[in-house]
């Protein structure tokens, strides 16, 4: 077991598998929730129990994800340069931007969603406040322009957490074109696994809503391309001879990280919610029990995938 979480080549661990993982939920619950807002909620929007997860769970994984790369580095407290000083020629340098823009157009637009309610609240606690109601109201003119906005910036940063492991080029596995596409996508999967998740949860969202309903749409073909995805990240590889076959047989040949893979990944996280959506009853379907145990599953699985990409791409050196 130890040497499959520690070998030579290896140059990013654990806490990068769990930042990647944390980057991907927030970008896919926010690029689902405009998706829900315009399409099935419009005007009562701030009211569904997914919008409300959303506006908790999407900031905060950003900022859990960011202290964990933090306190990653060597020299954690000179992070804040990457902060102010930016480098074209930098993956980094550039990821950092992009969170920078995008957390600052998510909470403008979650804060214009929720005006009414950041009004009510400011008008019974903190009246010398009132002035946030007339900038979050000046910034309501422009909710048209922020939506694909949001949406632009969060399809890139789920598509950056595969752009960030291309970056090790001495890597067969990771320097791959297909990363950043399979990133987005099961970006997407676990944003609509955990809105739907906590939605049901915390907020009470009802299961039958058209908010739920309209989540399960989108959840089994993006978990079907995200399947064909897998396959075309490995038939590439293994066509591609030499030390990218090797990597390939390495990663899902035999051993801990092909278990992980085939047990964890193609298993739990997407075979066995779909042999369960085909076996199990329309009434099971839509109970709560059904609907968070898929969910968890799905987690389970994107999350593991995260962690195999991640350790599995760096036991092949080219």
């Amino acid at each position: 077991m130890s040497s499959a979480f520690h070998f030579e080549s290896l140059v990013w661990d654990w806490p990068i598998a769990i930042y990647l993982f944390l980057i991907g939920v927030s970008a896919g619950m926010a690029t689902i929730a405009v998706f829900l807002k315009r399409r099935v909620l419009a005007d009562g929007a701030s009211r569904d129990g997914i919008i409300k997860a959303t506006a908790i769970i999407a900031p905060l994984t950003v900022i859990v994800g960011l202290v964990i790369l933090i306190f990653h580095l060597t020299r954690p407290w000179t992070f804040w340069y990457l902060m102010v000083f930016y480098s074209p020629t930098s993956v980094m340098s550039m990821g950092v931007m992009l969170f920078q823009v995008y957390m600052l157009v998510l909470i403008v637009w979650l804060a214009v969603l929720f005006r009414q309610e950041i009004a009510n609240f400011l008008e019974q606690r903190f009246k010398g406040l009132s002035w946030i109601n007339g900038i979050i109201s000046a910034l309501a003119r422009f909710e048209r322009v922020l939506e694909p906005l949001m949406i632009f910036l969060a399809v890139a940063l789920g598509a950056y957490t595969g752009f960030l492991l291309s970056a090790l080029k001495t890597y067969p596995m990771l320097n791959n074109p297909v990363l950043p596409v399979l990133f987005l996508f099961s970006g997407i999967s676990s944003g609509a696994a955990a809105a739907v998740l906590f939605g049901i949860t915390w907020f009470k969202q009802p299961v039958d809503s058209p908010s739920v309903h309209f989540v399960h749409q989108i959840e089994k073909p993006v978990v079907l391309f995200e399947l064909f995805l897998l396959l075309a990240l490995f038939v590439g590889l293994f066509f591609g001879g030499g030390q990218r076959e090797a990597a390939a047989v390495a990663a899902i040949g035999g051993g801990f990280w092909s278990n992980v893979f085939w047990f964890g990944v193609i298993g739990l996280g997407i075979l066995l919610p779909l042999i369960m959506s085909m076996v199990c009853s329309k009434s099971v379907q839509h109970s709560k029990s059904y609907i968070i145990a898929v969910a968890c599953m799905g987690l389970s699985g994107i999350l593991l995938l995260r962690f195999f990409i991640l350790y599995a791409g760096q036991m092949t050196v080219a």
